[in-house]
């Protein structure tokens, strides 16, 4: 099902899917548990409601992103959004599906002086890798630094299932998560970090992966993509 045909994709299996797992003891979507709660996670998302987000650069939420089933969902052309926090270091965990042929990403250190997310903000890249030419290539594949870094390997679940991710962010030294397993480390500033932003189109802006403390966003790529279990524990 390419792009033509996203529209017919659902979340109504994820949805039963979340209700199994609370059955079997584990936390529902949306929900923290009494230990998350006690070191300091949050909700970012409360499954309900598109609280706590809006349009990049915008007062508040566009038309093209809705609650479906519990996620926080791109159905039209809408943009990019925002927490309307900010954040410095912070650990972020979140669930994600993406449609067939789809792209997005989740970005950090976002700052709306800028025309757009890319220009200050790293991107976690969210993907489906078989179904998207940028699957081909590690440093544009699923849960890559997008365009800098590439995944230790390929953990990524096939479109339409349900990932869950975790961004880490201490000081300069970030991590990306999947399934698990960490598959990115970097450390913004650094030499490495340098000689591939120069590399790539980063270096036209010369904010980029320095914006503290900064919003979260969730791209829109044209492509539907789901999220849910946004919950995040500042540090």
């Amino acid at each position: 099902m390419r792009r033509g045909t996203a529209v017919a994709w659902g979340l109504t299996g994820g949805l039963v899917m979340g209700m199994a797992v609370a059955a079997l003891g584990q936390p529902a979507p949306n929900t923290l548990t009494a230990e998350e709660r006690a070191v300091g996670w949050r909700l970012l998302f409360d499954g309900t409601t598109t609280a706590g987000w809006r349009g990049f650069r915008q007062t508040g939420m566009p038309g093209g992103w809705a609650v479906v089933d519990g996620a926080l969902t791109r159905v039209g052309k809408g943009g990019d959004i925002v927490t309307e926090e900010e954040f410095s270091d912070f650990e972020l965990s979140f669930e994600w599906q993406v449609a067939p042929g789809g792209n997005s990403g989740v970005f950090f250190g976002v700052s709306e002086d800028a025309k757009a997310v890319w220009h200050t903000a790293p991107e976690y890249q969210i993907l489906d890798n078989a179904g998207h030419k940028d699957g081909a290539t590690p440093a544009t594949s699923t849960g890559a630094n997008y365009a800098l870094h590439a995944p230790a390997r390929n953990v990524a679940r096939p479109a339409g299932q349900w990932n869950q991710s975790r961004i880490v962010v201490r000081g300069p030294h970030v991590e990306h998560w999947l399934s698990g397993e960490k598959i990115v480390e970097y450390e913004l500033g650094s030499a490495d970090w340098t000689a591939l932003v120069a590399a790539s189109k980063f270096k036209e802006h010369s904010a980029y992966g320095t914006v503290r403390p900064g919003r979260i966003a969730l791209q829109d790529h044209g492509d539907r993509v789901a999220f849910r279990s946004i919950k995040i524990r500042a540090r």
